[in-house]
C-alpha cells in the first residue's frame, strides 16, 4: 500500500467529530431523458451535492467470501437460534454454534488456513444452495459431499476466525454498527454478487462472463470464460445523469493501465508483498471484481475508474472525495481464501482506508460501509430469505456489514434484513431525491439502511425501507 498519513486505529473506528450541518432537502429533476451513453452533464462532488441528509459521501469497502459467523461467532454472544430483539452490543447478536448438524466442531480460520493454495472452498451456485438446504442450513459438513463433480460439503466449510485475527472487525462494530442480518444477495460466486452493487439485480450466473476491461487478459489467461458486456442503466449511471460524482478505487489499477496489456507476458510483475507471485490474481488488478467494467459506459473511465494507491489518499487530503465511493484492494488484500492470502492483510487495508479517511478533510461528512462480497461457501447458521420475487433468484448466507463514521449509531446491532441491493437504495434515497427503486431491480423492495443511522446525526429519519 501506498503510504497513508494516518490516525490511530481507534480514531478512524470511532470517526465520532459530528456531522456537518443537515444537507439541502431536495434533488435535480428525476426525470430520466438521459440515456448511459448521453453526454455527461456538469458533476457535484461533495458538499454542493444535494442531499437527503447530512450525509455527504459514502465510502463503500468491499471484501471477499467471508461469511458472518466466519468473523462475529465468538464476538456475539446471545445464545445460537435465540432470535434477540435488543439492539445494544454483543449481548443482541447470536453466538455461533457450538457444532453444527452433523456434530462437528469448527475448524480454525487463521492466516494459515486461509492462506492455504488450495483453500478456496466450493462456493458456486449449485453447491451453496445445497449447503443450505431450504433454510435448515445443515450441509455444509455432510449431506452434499459431491455437487457437480466438485467436493461441496466437508468439515473446512464450518470454520471460525480467532478474535485477535479480527478484534479490528469487533473494535469497529463496538464503535459503530453491525448488521446480523446481512445477506449476499445470491447464492454462488462472487461476480454474480457484485452485480447487484451496480445493479441491484440478478445479471448472470457465478462467474459465468469475464469482463472487457482492462486487464483482462491477465485475470483470464488461458480461461475459456466468455467475455461480455451489458447495457443495461447502473448506479453509476443514474448518478451521473443527475449531477452526482463517483468512482471506484481499485487496488492495482495504475499497474495495469499502464501496461494495457494484450498478452500474458505484458501483465504487470506481482508486487513483491505479494507472495504468491504470479503475474494474475491475486497479484494484479482483476477487472473482473468491478461489476462497472461489464458496461461499456462506465468501463475504464478517466474520472470514475481510479487507483486505490494512487488516488484515495490524495483525492482525501484534496477535498476531492466523490459523493459515492467504491473501494476494492488488490486481490491479495480482500482476504479471499487461498493463494497466499491472510485474513491480516485484509484487515490492514480496511484500517488504512478507514485511518486515511478520519484524517481527512472529509472526516466529518462520510459514512463508511465495510461489507464482504459473499460468504465463500463458508458456514452461517441463519437461514437466508425466501427466494426474490424480483429476479427469482435464491439469497445465499450472512456476510459482516459494518456502518462507521458520525452519523452511525454506536454499538449497536441491528436485525433488519439487508442486502448488497439496500446500498444502491440508500445512495438513489440521498442522492436522487428520495427517490428510490429507479434501477426497478430490488432496489424497489428491499430494505434501507436507516435503522443504523442516528436521526439527531443525519439531520432526518433515514428510511428503513
Amino acid at each position: 500500500m501506498t503510504s497513508l498519513r494516518v490516525l490511530p486505529f481507534a480514531a478512524a473506528a470511532a470517526l465520532s467529530l459530528g456531522g456537518c450541518g443537515n444537507g439541502s432537502n431536495g434533488s435535480p429533476d428525476l426525470a430520466m431523458n438521459e440515456g448511459p451513453d448521453m453526454a455527461t452533464p456538469t458533476l457535484c462532488t461533495g458538499d454542493d451535492c444535494m442531499t437527503m441528509s447530512s450525509v455527504k459521501h459514502v465510502v463503500i469497502v468491499i471484501q471477499e467470501n467471508h461469511t458472518f459467523d466466519n468473523y462475529f461467532a465468538t464476538y456475539c454472544t446471545a445464545t445460537s437460534g435465540s432470535n434477540p430483539t435488543c439492539n445494544t452490543g454483543p449481548a443482541c447478536c447470536e453466538a455461533g454454534p457450538a457444532t453444527e448438524a452433523s456434530g462437528a466442531a469448527p475448524v480454525v480460520l487463521d492466516d494459515n488456513d486461509n492462506s492455504g493454495t488450495f483453500n478456496d472452498r466450493n462456493h458456486t451456485h449449485n453447491c451453496e444452495v445445497a449447503e443450505i438446504d431450504s433454510g435448515a442450513m445443515d450441509h455444509f459438513v455432510t449431506g452434499a459431499n459431491m455437487v457437480d463433480g466438485i467436493a461441496c460439503s466437508t468439515g473446512e466449510n464450518f470454520a471460525y476466525s480467532p478474535d485477535t485475527l479480527v478484534q479490528p472487525y469487533h473494535d469497529l462494530a463496538a464503535a459503530g454498527a453491525l448488521a446480523d442480518r446481512y445477506f449476499q444477495p445470491y447464492a454462488g460466486q462472487s461476480s454474480a454478487n457484485d452485480m447487484y452493487f451496480a445493479r441491484a439485480q440478478f445479471v448472470f450466473a457465478d462467474n459465468m462472463f469475464a469482463s472487457n476491461g482492462i486487464g483482462g487478459i491477465c485475470t483470464q489467461a488461458g480461461a475459456s470464460t466468455t467475455k461480455m458486456d451489458f447495457n443495461d442503466p447502473t448506479i453509476a449511471n443514474l448518478l451521473v445523469q443527475h449531477g452526482v460524482a463517483w468512482s471506484w478505487y481499485a487496488g492495482g489499477y495504475k499497474a495495469m493501465k499502464d501496461a494495457n496489456p494484450t498478452s500474458a507476458s505484458q501483465c504487470p510483475t506481482a508486487p513483491a508483498e505479494c507472495t504468491f507471485g504470479v503475474k494474475s490474481y491475486p497479484c494484479d488488478y482483476d477487472p473482473t471484481d468491478v461489476p462497472f467494467t461489464y458496461y461499456p459506459s462506465t468501463r475504464d473511465k478517466d474520472g470514475e475508474m481510479k487507483d486505490f494507491d494512487a488516488d484515495f489518499a490524495a483525492d482525501l487530503a484534496a477535498g476531492k472525495l466523490p459523493p459515492v465511493a467504491f473501494v476494492k484492494g488488490i486481490g491479495y488484500k480482500t482476504e479471499h481464501p487461498g493463494a497466499n492470502i491472510t485474513i491480516s492483510a485484509g484487515v490492514t487495508f480496511v484500517k488504512g482506508v478507514l485511518d486515511a479517511i478520519a484524517a481527512s478533510p472529509e472526516k466529518d461528512s462520510t459514512l463508511v460501509l465495510v461489507t464482504w462480497d459473499e460468504g465463500g461457501g463458508f458456514y452461517d447458521h441463519v437461514a437466508p430469505p425466501p427466494t426474490s420475487t424480483v429476479d427469482n433468484q435464491p439469497y445465499g448466507t450472512r456476510v459482516p456489514f459494518i456502518a462507521v463514521g458520525p452519523f452511525v449509531k454506536t454499538n449497536y446491532v441491528s436485525h433488519v434484513t439487508m442486502e448488497h441491493s439496500s446500498i444502491v437504495k440508500f445512495i438513489e434515497w440521498n442522492w436522487l431525491g428520495g427517490a428510490t427503486g429507479q434501477l426497478n431491480g430490488r432496489d424497489a423492495h428491499v430494505n434501507n439502511i436507516g435503522d443504523f443511522l442516528d436521526p439527531a446525526k443525519t439531520g432526518t429519519a433515514v428510511p428503513n425501507n
